[in-house]
């Protein structure tokens, strides 16, 4: 197991992500965010909310689940994904995206129909993986977590070190 790591000063206006409690917290947000795709994948708005609420758990970046009502869910498919299943929220349903030059992004999304107790404002709503998709708060773009398995949101407002690069499974 890792040791712990050094968190770094958060300075004002920061959050250090190692305050962020465990088991993790719900936290609405005003800000504004929009999902949209790279030029490559065709341009254009998949999502944009001022509506959204942030999953904060220590070592990682912020999670944004935006409600579906604000996301073109027309280009949502049922991913054939493994679902995966959180301790805390309960079972992801994954969802693949397709993009208006018609590729298909896999389990590039993903919602909690029914969340455990206490992640209820989260029903349905929908995470989108940044680095698949250009996600971005108050037109920040998003840098996503590292590693393939976590899918923080890193905008300069956060400070780590984040969990999901080599040798931090253990923390």
């Amino acid at each position: 197991m890792s040791p712990r790591p050094v968190p770094l000063p958060a300075r004002p206006g920061q959050e250090s992500v190692w305050d962020y409690p465990r088991p993790p917290a719900v936290s609405p947000s005003a800000k504004r965010v929009v999902v949209a795709f790279s030029a490559d994948d065709g341009g254009g708005v998949l999502a944009d909310t001022t509506g959204a609420v942030r999953v904060l758990e220590t070592s990682h970046p912020p999670t944004w689940y935006l409600p579906r009502a604000d996301v073109d869910v027309a280009r949502l498919r049922p991913s054939a994904a493994a679902q995966t299943s959180c301790e805390f929220k309960g079972r992801a349903t994954y969802w693949d995206v397709l993009t208006p030059a018609g590729h298909l992004l896999e389990a590039a999304a993903w919602s909690y129909e029914e969340p455990l107790r206490g992640f209820e404002a989260i029903t349905g709503m929908l995470s989108l993986r940044p680095g698949r998709l250009v996600c971005s708060v108050d037109g920040e773009v998003a840098r996503p977590q590292e590693g393939g398995f976590y899918a923080g949101w890193i905008t300069d407002d956060v400070v780590g070190p984040f969990k999901g690069g080599p040798g931090t499974w253990g923390w």
